[in-house]
């Protein structure tokens, strides 16, 4: 894998990264586009095409992790990784961390896009871009930027 280009970390280089990943079908634990990701696996995928190698080792994880551990691993994660942004003020190309039940930890990830829309992998389907309806929108948890994003 050749380095990103220094200033390859723009909104638009992020939404055209996760944007070639549409259509690439659920796998859980998988980050090969065209071939399988999951919610995760997007964000490894967009991680490694425009800032570089993975910073850390992927930990096993079950399709219950979160229901079974109680702690919040993947908000953990980004913590270490990417920056905080305000839920409110995220942009597109920003990352939405989301849970499902209010007592529960944060379990899906997904790329804000423009025009109230975003981008993620769910199981049953593949990655694709849909609305961040108001069903969505109350389940956000966190919201994080890449590191050296330009604009």
């Amino acid at each position: 894998m050749t380095a990103p280009a220094p200033d390859a970390l723009t909104r638009a280089a992020i939404l055209a990264e996760a944007r070639a990943w549409i259509g690439t079908p659920y796998r859980h634990r998988a980050s090969l586009q065209g071939q399988g990701a999951d919610c995760l696996g997007l964000v490894r995928g967009v991680w490694r095409a425009l800032v570089g190698p993975e910073p850390e080792p992927l930990p096993p994880y079950a399709p219950d992790w979160a229901e079974a551990g109680r702690r919040e691993t993947l908000i953990e994660t980004a913590q270490r990784r990417l920056l905080p942004v305000e839920p409110s003020a995220a942009q597109a190309g920003d990352v939405l961390l989301f849970r499902f039940r209010p007592h529960l930890p944060a379990k899906h990830a997904a790329i804000v896009s423009e025009g109230g829309r975003m981008i993620h992998a769910y199981d049953g389907a593949c990655v694709c871009e849909c609305a961040l309806s108001p069903w969505w929108r109350r389940r956000v948890a966190a919201a994080f930027a890449f590191p050296g994003l330009r604009d």
